[in-house]
């Protein structure tokens, strides 16, 4: 059984999506993330995804360059073109868009909607979660409990 990406955000204790606006000042972003605890925002504009701003973008982007978190816009540093994932997808499919392009944060998009967002710590639950279920099923199968496939 591969898990969807749907399941993944239904298994999340919290599926809030934590976002900022291109106009807010960095200091908003990290202030939010912090609460949150989180690593990225996702960045709205009229409800509209445009970006997302992460702890990479923050270190990259504005330590490095000597800039101050609270003169400097998050449209000013935020990840833009971002690549999205459809609740039907697997996690293989997570896996290996975040491996492919090497990021952390993958937005859930269904039908143009923003939904949630899947983080590699996500995906990596996932996939522990389905080795366990599939060792749980062999040893079964080879104790006698259970029948194949069940």
């Amino acid at each position: 059984m591969t898990t969807t990406v749907r399941q993944i955000l239904d298994s999340k204790k919290k599926n809030q999506i934590i976002s900022v606006s291109p106009d807010d000042v960095v200091l908003e972003a990290l202030t939010k993330m912090a609460s949150s605890d989180v690593s990225a925002v996702l960045v709205l504009e009229n409800e509209r995804l445009v970006g997302i701003f992460t702890e990479r973008d923050y270190a990259r982007k504005l330590v490095l360059q000597g800039r101050a978190s609270k003169d400097t816009r998050i449209g000013d540093l935020m990840t833009q073109n971002l690549l999205t994932i459809s609740p039907s997808q697997t996690v293989d499919d997570v896996m290996n868009l975040m491996t492919e392009n090497r990021f952390r944060h993958l937005p859930v998009v269904d039908r143009g909607q923003l939904i949630g967002i899947v983080t590699i710590g996500d995906a990596v639950k996932a996939v522990i979660d389905e080795q366990k279920q599939t060792i749980n099923q062999l040893a079964g199968y080879i104790s006698g409990d259970l029948a194949p496939g069940q």
